[in-house]
Order: structure tokens, then sequence, then C-alpha cells
């Protein structure tokens, strides 16, 4: 039983409401922190949101509303994932990321300085490594964004690197990989529109809701053709959150590459989603898109050195199974019938 008199850790999380963010919450809210979402519902959901946590509907790029927010609750610490997040689409309409992203970070940072807030973990992203030299990539790795949305998380680590510098704000930038699965209760899971993840986009195919699944390029120098990435289980992005924050308490900014460390074409994904569906999922190929690299898959040895984290669903079949539960309980996301208690 709670114990109300106790003076729980407070924490902000913008974006809150999305995929991510509402794993990092429910995994908040089960640790007892005492949790404030900041979402303006753009992408999010008002039912991803566990209800003990407390929702506040709003933008970062007001920041009336944020000083208001900031001023209202003593927040000990921030975790960041606000953003358009849509690598295609920041090509295409590059000031949304290089402005609305930049701009409504400094809002944030601006408001957490002004309110001695002393730790923040930003989700930041593999895109940030557009052209590595090695993989799997370690933190070493050069960084050269591979489009104005990673351009857009390099600005804001760099603002992040003065915000300690000048005020002891201290951070740890977590560079993950693709995010997958759901939680294994069912709760909550992936639910975008319109979907651009390959897994989800894979199990509508199962579920009747597409025709076939396209593979964006055959002729990659992979062993079958397709691209190779590393997907890592929503969850476990959570928990690597949460080690970071805690770990803030007592080390000093710091950046990590956050995966499964294992590698998967897009054809083994398919194969994968196959076996566990029963479904034969037809595929048609197409043409490469514009700056999709062969192969991304992170060394995640350093965050596991420092913080002690380990995945928890480190297989693909792991992770689309879960992925493949929550779909089926929701077919249509949180607009499904059976989502009625709120979580």
């Amino acid at each position: 039983m709670r114990d109300e008199s106790a003076v729980r850790t407070k924490i902000l999380v913008t974006g809150g409401a999305g995929y991510i963010g509402s794993h990092i919450v429910l995994e908040l809210v089960q640790r007892d922190y005492d949790v404030v979402v900041y979402d303006n519902l753009s992408m999010g959901h008002r039912e991803a949101v566990d209800s003990d946590a407390t929702l506040i509907e709003g933008d970062l790029l007001d920041r009336s509303k944020l000083a208001e927010v900031f001023a209202k609750h003593r927040f000990d610490a921030v975790i960041h994932l606000a953003s358009h997040t849509l690598v295609g689409e920041s090509m295409e309409k590059p000031w949304l990321y290089l402005h609305d992203n930049v701009v409504a970070a400094s809002h944030l940072l601006q408001e957490a300085v002004n309110h001695g807030v002393k730790r923040l973990i930003l989700s930041s992203s593999s895109n940030l490594f557009g052209a590595p030299s090695r993989i799997p990539i370690t933190e070493s790795e050069q960084v050269i964004p591979g489009s104005p949305y990673g351009e857009s998380k390099a600005i804001i680590e760099r603002q992040l690197y003065w915000m300690d510098r000048l005020y002891g704000l201290r951070h740890c930038s977590l560079r993950y990989f693709n995010a997958a699965g759901a939680h294994p209760s069912g709760r909550i899971g992936e639910d975008h529109d319109p979907e651009t993840h390959l897994i989800p986009r894979v199990l509508q195919v199962a579920l009747q809701q597409r025709d076939h699944i396209t593979i964006y390029g055959d002729d990659y120098d992979t062993d079958d053709g397709t691209c190779i990435r590393d997907y890592v289980h929503v969850m476990d992005l959570a928990t690597a959150h949460i080690s970071a924050l805690e770990a803030l308490t007592q080390n000093t900014s710091c950046s990590y590459n956050v995966g499964s460390g294992s590698g998967y074409s897009v054809r083994q994904v398919i194969e994968v989603a196959r076996e566990v569906t029963g479904h034969s999922i037809p595929v048609v190929v197409s043409a490469r898109r514009p700056g999709d690299p062969a192969k991304l898959v992170a060394d995640g040895s350093a965050i596991k050195a420092d913080f002690g984290w380990e995945p928890q669903y480190p297989e693909l079949r792991q992770i689309i199974e879960t992925a493949w539960n929550w779909h089926c309980a929701h077919p249509h996301g949180y607009r499904t019938s059976s989502a009625k208690d709120g979580r």
C-alpha cells in the first residue's frame, strides 16, 4: 500500500502519451514515481496514459503554458520525448524538425533551468549516425545525422551540453534504435496514424488491414538484400530511461546507444511475423527509399556496463509476439472498444 505521506520523486514526461512515452510512464508509476505528462496529443493518446499519472494537454511551443506547469509543480527531473519523429517527413518538411523540435526543446530547457531542475533524460536517435564507419555502432562513432530529424536531435544534444556547463543540468542522451513491441500485459502498445514502422505494418497485413507489405529495396549489401535494423523492445527502452534517470543522481552527463545488439533484415522480420501470426503476409518489392542505410545495429555494451541495464526481451520473436498480442486485442488501436479502462 502506498504511503501517501511520503514525498515521491516528481518526474515530468514530455510526449508521455506517445508510444514510447506511455510505456515509460507506466513503468515509472509502477515504481512509485509521481508522474506528470505534458503532451499535445497530436500523435499520442489520452487512453495510453496510466490513470495514476497526471496528464496536462499542452504544446512545448506554448512557452507561457509550459512556464505555468513548471511554476505549479516542483519537478525533480524531466524525461523529454515530445518531438516530430518521422525521418521521411523531415526530408520533405525540414523546418518542422529544424525549427519546431529545436525551439520546443529550447523552451523546455529554459524552464527546467529557471526552476532548478538538475536531471534530464533526452530521447535521442540512432539517426545521428547517418553514415556509420563500422557496425555495431559505438558511442565513439562520429555524429553525422542522416536527416533533418537526426540533425534536430544533434542540436538538442549540444544545447544540453551548454545547459550542463553553464547551469549544472545533468543529462543523459539515449540514442536508441528501432523501438518495437508492446507492454506484455497488452494494456498499451503502438498506435500511429499513419503507421510508418515495419513491424506494425507487417502485423496489419496479418490482420487483413493491408493487402501486402512493401519491401523498399532488395539489392542492399546484406545476406538477403534487404535492410538490417536493430529492434529493441519498448519496455527495454523504458527501463533504460529509468536506469539513466537514477544513475544521474551520482553520475556526470552522458550519452548511450541503446539497442538489442542484434540485427535483423526486413525479410527476417516478415518471416518471424509469419510464424507468430500464422498468416502468409504477401510481399511486394519496390525501389529503395532515399537515405536508408543498409545496416544499423547498436553496440549497447557501454550502457550495460555502466548502468547494469539488460534487455529483458532480446529476441525478435518476443518483440513480435507482444506486438501481435496488442494488435489482436486492439485492431484499431486505442479506438478499439475493448480499451475501456483508459489505460
